[in-house]
């Protein structure tokens, strides 16, 4: 990493720290931003005003540094963008404005998760949800358990294996080869594009269709892999769960989780984990939302 110098007055931990310093997006405004705007300049990648505000000028500067970094070019500050730029970063530092379940409390829903797992990707599920607007109760209960039912780690991964996606002594996930309702028309696409990130984006169609929403281009056709980038990963659950929002609040008030679940996963498979850690988050007393 290059050597730059200390992490300047409310930036990360031990600073003047205002809320949601260790993620910034467009929109974003104050002294954090103008902060990276110059740093950004130092380094040759800002060529606009120094101003503070998150805009297209600062978001185009942002991805051409994560990409000179080797970083997924989101254009989103993120901790280890952060990171690279020189910054100790406070990983547990909440969004501005956001409803925010603890990370102690999310803890008791998520039994086999390392705590780190919890500190370092909450925030990053909640931010994404606040961009979509899902920052209530009920649609960030809907996020963690999916989070819970695809993966109990509380961490982006991969689709293992199974009898649904390989046949017995066959080539791993040849099964989603040819699958018109995925997208997927060549031998070795069901591999390429098997499920990834926090809710298993899977299917060509998926991949090209959520890397344009999210303002990334092709690169999730290109670079599959992308989709299990955290930052990446938060930000395709919480657009996948604002395209079925409508669906989905509709059978929470009703308190019908099998149809929220089948919204999101086509099925009912994790049924179980989704609906106890909803039941369970909704029923626990100290799931604080500040």
């Amino acid at each position: 990493m290059p050597n730059f110098s200390p992490p300047v007055p409310g930036m990360g931990r031990g600073g003047n720290n205002e809320p949601g310093l260790a993620l910034m997006h467009p929109g974003d405004s104050g002294n954090a931003v103008r902060v990276i705007q110059t740093r950004l300049a130092q380094l040759g990648f800002h060529q606009g005003a120094i101003d503070g505000t998150y805009g297209a000028i600062t978001q185009k500067a942002v991805a051409a540094f994560q990409r000179s970094q080797g970083l997924y070019p989101t254009g989103l500050v993120d901790h280890h963008t952060l990171r690279a730029l020189g910054y100790e970063v406070d990983p547990a530092a909440p969004p501005p404005s956001q409803s925010t379940p603890s990370m102690e409390a999310v803890a008791k829903l998520f039994p086999d998760a390392p705590i780190n797992n919890i500190r370092n990707y909450l925030p990053l599920v909640l931010r994404a949800l606040a961009e979509r607007g899902l920052s209530d109760k009920s649609m960030v209960l809907m996020a963690l358990a999916t989070i819970r039912a695809e993966t109990a780690s509380f961490a982006p991964i991969s689709e293992y294996q199974s009898k649904y996606n390989t046949a017995p002594g066959g080539r791993p996930y040849a099964l989603y080869d040819f699958r018109s309702d995925l997208g997927n028309n060549a031998p070795g696409e069901g591999d390429r594009y098997k499920g990834r990130g926090f809710i298993q984006l899977t299917g060509k169609n998926n991949y090209a269709t959520y890397s344009q929403k999210l303002g990334l281009g092709d690169l999730l056709l290109r670079q599959p892999d992308a989709a299990n980038d955290p930052v990446i990963a938060a930000r395709v659950l919480a657009a996948f769960l604002k395209d079925k929002e409508g669906t989905i609040r509709s059978a929470l008030a009703k308190g019908d989780l099998k149809t929220a679940r089948k919204s999101v996963n086509g099925g009912t498979h994790g049924l179980d984990a989704f609906t106890l850690t909803f039941q369970k988050g909704a029923a626990l007393p100290n799931l604080a939302f500040a």
